[in-house]
């Protein structure tokens, strides 16, 4: 069970998104506003309200018009209304702030390579997480699935459509969405900052996942030029940290219909 005090006050942004709805649910008491992020005034106003204690960002977007101001600019608004507040930070970062070109697992001290505009977008906004809140804790993850007794994420949703197609050669390192919400609100209370990597123990493809989701094999191709590439991510230190436990896709999918 996450080790967060029942009194600590919990803020979520993102609240109605696929982990912020599961943090949610785990942390009944957290609070949840909608605010436009991109507002440094509106942010600050409600934590000056709310007070949390601990403010989980989850909120974000990955593409579209406003994607960067969404994922940049209203992220270092939260974090420098948080730090103002005087409350923890624990920040949502991704895999592909690197190119998968390393030939390794990715430890917290390889520098971000991102080759993709999202992976450029949250490249920046860890970079002005850290400056506005130098406590804060930024934790990159990977794909986020769901199995048995939750709703499907997105990328389960697509395995199961037949016209998709997957790359195989794009590696990834997919975690539950409950093993990756309760691992975050064990982080709320601990003092770790800087970069934490939360991500699932199995490295599989993208066509490998949506394989493991559809039960049959998907159609493959190779990744096309300007794709991160192999982006697993190195937990080792999360592992010693937690009481949570990453579970590896395979564990969680195979223990699902």
């Amino acid at each position: 069970m996450p080790r967060t005090r029942v009194s600590t006050r919990l803020h979520v942004t993102g609240g109605t998104g696929y982990l912020g709805s599961e943090i949610r649910r785990q942390a009944p008491s957290a609070t949840w506003e909608r605010v436009e992020i991109c507002n440094a005034g509106a942010v600050r106003s409600l934590f000056a309200r709310l007070r949390p204690e601990v403010v989980i960002h989850t909120a974000y977007r990955q593409d579209g018009a406003e994607a960067w101001e969404i994922t940049v600019d209203g992220s270092e608004n939260v974090a420098r209304a948080t730090r103002e507040i005087g409350a923890r930070l624990v920040h949502l970062s991704t895999d592909v702030v690197f190119d998968g070109r390393k030939g390794a697992p990715y430890v917290e001290d390889d520098t971000v390579c991102p080759v993709t505009d999202y992976g450029r977008a949250k490249a920046e906004s860890e970079k002005r997480v850290l400056a506005a809140h130098p406590d804060a804790l930024v934790v990159r993850t990977s794909l986020i699935v769901g199995g048995r007794g939750f709703a499907p994420s997105k990328h389960e949703l697509a395995a199961a459509d037949p016209a998709m197609t997957f790359y195989e050669d794009e590696i990834r390192s997919p975690i539950q969405v409950g093993d990756l919400a309760s691992a975050l609100l064990e982080l709320a209370e601990p003092d770790v900052t800087g970069v934490l990597h939360v991500a699932g123990g199995d490295a599989v493809s993208r066509a490998e996942l949506a394989s493991l989701v559809a039960g049959h094999p998907v159609r493959r191709v190779p990744a096309p030029p300007g794709r991160p590439l192999d982006c697993t991510l190195d937990s080792s230190r999360a592992c010693a940290l937690l009481d949570t436990r990453l579970r590896g896709v395979r564990d969680v999918l195979d223990a699902s219909p």
